[in-house]
C-alpha cells in the first residue's frame, strides 16, 4: 500500500470525490452538491441572510452570494435585501419542488455511499466524521420523509 494512503489527507480528498461522483450519478448534473447544501438549508431555514447561510453551509460570503445569485437567475431562490446591505434568502415553489425532488434520491445517494460498509460501521463513520467537523454528536438526519 503507497505511503501516501496513510495520509488522513489524501483520504479525505479521495473519499469527497467518491461523494461527488455519487451525488452526481444519482441527482444528475443540474445543480452541484454546494447548491444542494444551499438549498436544503434554505429548506430548514428560509428567510436566513446570506452571512448566516454561509455559516451554516461552511462557506464564504463571497462565494455564498455568488451561488445565491447563480440560484436566482435559475428561478431557485428569492433574494431580498434587507436592513444594513444584507439579503434574506427563501426557495420558490420551483426551488423547493426541485429539491423535495433530490431529496427523494437522498436515501439513495447515501446508500450508495455507505455501501461498502456495514450498518454499524456506516454509523461509525457517521459519527466520526461529525467528531472530526466538531459538530454536534447527534446532528440532524441527512434526509427527512416529511420536509
Amino acid at each position: 500500500m503507497p505511503a501516501l494512503y496513510a495520509e488522513p489527507g489524501h483520504l479525505i480528498r479521495r473519499a469527497h470525490q467518491t461523494a461527488v461522483a455519487v451525488f452526481y450519478g444519482v441527482q444528475g448534473r443540474q445543480v452541484t452538491p454546494v447548491q444542494y447544501a444551499i438549498l436544503r438549508a434554505l429548506l430548514d431555514h428560509p428567510g436566513i441572510d446570506q452571512v448566516t447561510l454561509a455559516g451554516l453551509v461552511d462557506l464564504d460570503t463571497s462565494t455564498t452570494a455568488d451561488i445565491a445569485v447563480r440560484l436566482e437567475q435559475k428561478g431557485w431562490i428569492v433574494r431580498e435585501r434587507l436592513p444594513r446591505r444584507q439579503r434574506s434568502l427563501c426557495l420558490t415553489e420551483a426551488g423547493r419542488g426541485l429539491l423535495l425532488a433530490m431529496l427523494q434520491k437522498a436515501q439513495t445517494m447515501s446508500a450508495q455511499l455507505l455501501q461498502p460498509l456495514e450498518a454499524a460501521e456506516q454509523a461509525e463513520l457517521m459519527r466520526l466524521l461529525r467528531q472530526l467537523l466538531r459538530l454536534p454528536a447527534q446532528a440532524a438526519p441527512a434526509h427527512r420523509d416529511n420536509p
